[in-house]
């Protein structure tokens, strides 16, 4: 089964098509950048471009940076607020003619990483972190997905809220180094990792590229990795949220 996969993120809308049986992109990935202000009509239009672009007429599986519910957006930080709320799943359909499923894009990305990728062979708990222009965070038991896990809005111990203390869109406005970035990092996922004791932390976004250069930084009892399918996590996971029951 091939499903459309779009990764919505704060600065830009992704997608490609999936091969569910592998977990495999089956073209290049083709992405726009996040209109402003990030609108449901605004939005919509994008996501229907990357849609024409691939020609695609099947489903369409998409990743979202807000809780979901239902297939009802009901948060918005790095989006427009009227957002919250919206049917999202219905508003693709119309705007494209095909059948539409969202998810919360960290969980995205996690569903990806567990089914294909770092946590393939892990059936204990799973924390994963995802980090962009915001960050995002999913746990796994048992392959099971506990969906909606908000843990970059956590305030850490030093009274930083998590988001705005380590997202990527902060080291790049205050121009820290890699060193300085994952020292952070390091705070903010060892805090983590203290509420919910996980067998495997799995880190991804755009950082997990830079790894080797921020993995001697990072010291922890817990078990490290960086993500295996990088910034295609997003897109794999989303296309996959149609396996769901």
């Amino acid at each position: 089964m091939k499903v459309l996969g779009i990764d919505v993120g704060g600065s830009g809308i992704k997608g490609a098509i999936v091969d569910l049986r592998t977990g495999k992109l089956e073209n290049e990935r083709f992405r726009i950048e996040t209109p402003q202000p990030a609108t449901p009509n605004s939005i919509v239009e994008t996501i229907g471009k990357i849609v024409k672009h691939h020609k695609w007429k099947g489903k369409i599986g998409v990743g979202f940076p807000a809780i979901v519910q239902n297939g009802i957006v009901k948060t918005a930080t790095n989006i427009d607020k009227s957002c919250i709320n919206q049917d999202f799943a219905s508003l693709i359909k119309k705007e494209t003619n095909c059948s539409a499923k969202m998810i919360n894009d960290a969980d995205a990305a996690a569903v990806a990483e567990v089914i294909f990728g770092e946590g393939k062979n892990q059936n204990g708990l799973i924390l994963t972190i995802t980090v962009g222009t915001g960050v995002g965070a999913a746990l796994f038991y048992k392959k099971m997905l506990i969906p909606n896990m908000e843990f970059g809005h956590i305030y850490l111990p030093n009274g930083e809220w998590g988001e705005k203390f380590v997202s990527d869109a902060t080291r790049e406005k205050e121009d820290l180094s890699w060193e300085e970035w994952a020292k952070r990092f390091n705070l903010f996922i060892n805090h983590l990792a203290s509420l919910v004791s996980p067998e495997l932390i799995i880190v991804g976004g755009g950082v997990s590229k830079k790894w080797d250069k921020i993995s001697k930084f990072i010291v922890s009892d817990y078990v490290i990795k960086p993500a295996a399918l990088k910034n295609n996590a997003g897109i794999i996971g989303a296309a996959y949220s149609f396996s769901f029951k």
